[in-house]
């Protein structure tokens, strides 16, 4: 019988200890196995994290502008120009042109467009948000205590690929608004279902001695992979339209089933469980929120986060509105990417050279101050320099605030928590308020737009939230 060690068979990964339960996995730490479980583990992120990049970042708001173009530009209308129409109303704006009675009609139609696209996409975004940031810690909670041939976490990965690619053949063929809310908000509700368990599987099953190097794994995929989603989602969209959901339908369903395949876990049939008591487990949830400390930072992140949500919900919009001169739907689906890509180094370095530093210095709310006063000066340049490379300078230097605010904000609420024994719950929480701010960004950026038909005072609006950010972490005592 061969190894199961080296085999190239699919067969569970063999570790180097012995699992600490029935049922459960044991702990990789070197050879073949676990560099098998590392591969696969890497291909299974990169999956679900490009396919949220390529869907939020490239091809939703294209969906929702298709729509509702389709809904305002009727009849003779519908082969007008968005970007000729977006230039002339600058010209108007700017007091250089005095438009026709034609082209006030047309302004008309374009400001409820804007409005329209703006509300539908910040909706939905927002939906898919809100469900997801319950769903994790549920499943999470369900595949602790699922038995199968399979382990723990093979099932939850496998059934929310599959429902995943579902709900984005779904939406692919989504017509209206309320039909794509409803195939994403599900598509987020199981494609999260599949990817909660996969990162928990680190806990389970690697050393404690190998922690860091798959913690950086993560780190890196969610990154690069939200990315590369955004680069590849805008390449295929202008060769394919709406149909480049289907490549992202198969790479999902190949990647993260390769990865139950090829780095198979062992049985959990013997695994022992207590009931759950639900009621408990939402309790907790608010229990770290009753300490002051805690609160502040947590309401710090909130702020910072919807900041910095509503700032870049509308990337591909403002590159076809709001810059001088304005980008066709081709252009600004091409630029939009790199408008991330452009941040992330910058972030990369800042959250290796602030973590350092301020594990250095021991002191945690200056960085974190700062890093909030320095996102907040980043939304100025847009506000003044309202083009293309405006929106690439505030890229960079908001992706040094936020890499700076990511790496000392995490070390800052582990300063603060309450009750170190209830570490992962509190810092469960922590990520929460991430999410919630993230969540409601986009309906805020949504209304401000609708309100305001333009996207200055999304800046604005984001600059002044960040600004709450700052201030919101001078209050807390047991951080320096």
């Amino acid at each position: 019988m061969s190894d199961p060690r080296t085999s190239p068979d699919p067969t569970p990964l063999v570790a180097t200890g012995e699992a600490s339960a029935p049922g459960t996995s044991t702990k990789l730490a070197e050879g073949k196995p676990f560099k098998r479980y590392l591969l696969f583990y890497a291909l299974g992120l990169m999956g679900f994290f490009m396919t949220w990049g390529a869907v939020n970042g490239i091809l939703l708001p294209n969906h929702v502008q298709d729509i509702e173009f389709d809904k305002f530009f009727t009849g003779a209308d519908s082969g007008v120009d968005l970007q000729q129409l977006n230039d002339l109303k600058a010209q108007v704006d700017d007091g250089t042109v005095t438009p026709t009675g034609e082209q006030e009609r047309l302004l008309g139609v374009l400001e409820k467009f804007e409005s329209a696209r703006a509300q539908g996409l910040s909706v939905i975004t927002a939906i898919g948000l809100f469900v997801s940031m319950f769903i994790q810690p549920i499943t999470g909670v369900l595949s602790d205590r699922m038995r199968s041939p399979w382990g723990r976490r093979a099932p939850w990965i496998a059934a929310g690929a599959v429902l995943g690619g579902l709900a984005l053949i779904g939406l692919r063929q989504s017509s209206t608004i309320l039909l794509v809310a409803v195939c994403w908000g599900f598509g987020q509700l199981v494609i999260n279902v599949g990817q909660g368990p996969l990162l928990t599987t680190v806990a389970d099953r690697v050393d404690e001695s190998k922690i860091g190097t798959a913690s950086a794994i993560s780190g890196l995929g969610s990154m690069f992979g939200g990315v590369a989603g955004a680069l590849v989602g805008g390449v295929l969209f202008t060769q394919f339209g709406l149909d480049a959901y289907y490549p992202f339908v198969l790479m999902l369903l190949f990647c993260a089933l390769a990865f139950v395949y090829f780095a198979r876990d062992r049985s959990s049939k013997a695994l022992q469980v207590e009931p759950i008591n639900w009621r408990r487990f939402f309790q907790a949830f608010v229990t770290p929120l009753r300490d002051s400390d805690f609160r502040w930072v947590w309401i710090a992140k909130i702020a910072m986060m919807f900041g910095y949500a509503v700032s870049h919900a509308f990337s591909i919009y403002m590159l076809q509105s709001y810059v001088q001169p304005s980008l066709s739907l081709t252009e600004a689906t091409k630029t939009a990417p790199l408008l991330q890509l452009a941040g992330l180094p910058c972030m990369l370095v800042t959250m290796v050279l602030v973590g350092r530093w301020s594990d250095r210095m021991g002191r945690r709310k200056p960085f974190v101050f700062w890093a909030s006063i320095l996102m907040a000066a980043s939304m100025l340049v847009p506000l003044v320099w309202a083009t293309v490379p405006g929106l690439f300078v505030q890229a960079v230097i908001g992706g040094i605030a936020l890499g700076a605010f990511v790496v000392v904000d995490q070390a800052l609420f582990i300063d603060v928590i309450p009750d170190k024994k209830t570490a992962g719950r509190d810092l469960g929480m922590a990520n929460l308020a991430g999410n919630f701010g993230q969540a409601i960004g986009p309906v805020a950026a949504g209304q401000v737009v609708a309100i305001t038909a333009g996207y200055s005072m999304v800046w604005v609006v984001s600059l002044v939230v960040v600004i709450v950010a700052a201030f919101a972490i001078l209050p807390v005592k047991r951080a320096k």
